[in-house]
């Protein structure tokens, strides 16, 4: 293994994204982050009455798609039953 150099290092470009087999899913996904989380991160950590209400708004797109999640979760069973129990 050389090392080369150690006293003098040859520095390269920055970090590149790795590549990917499914450009399209990726992009996909990134694009779904982007639509659920779209603000940055709220730094202030001073007081956390303070800091609580910028977190949910930050949270907000997660929080909903955790609401519509457990909806599925209670709803599709319940009405499958529904749709086995009440046949008419």
């Amino acid at each position: 293994m050389e090392l080369g150099n150690i006293s003098q290092p040859v520095y390269g470009p920055g970090l590149k994204e790795p590549g990917s087999s499914t450009p399209g899913l990726v992009g996909m996904v990134h694009g779904f982050l982007r639509l659920v989380q779209p603000n940055a991160l709220p730094i202030v950590l001073c007081c956390l009455t303070l800091f609580l209400p910028q977190l949910l708004i930050y949270e907000v797109g997660f929080l909903v798609c955790v609401a519509i999640g457990l909806l599925f979760i209670i709803l599709v069973p319940l009405v499958g039953c529904c749709f086995c129990c009440c046949r008419c």
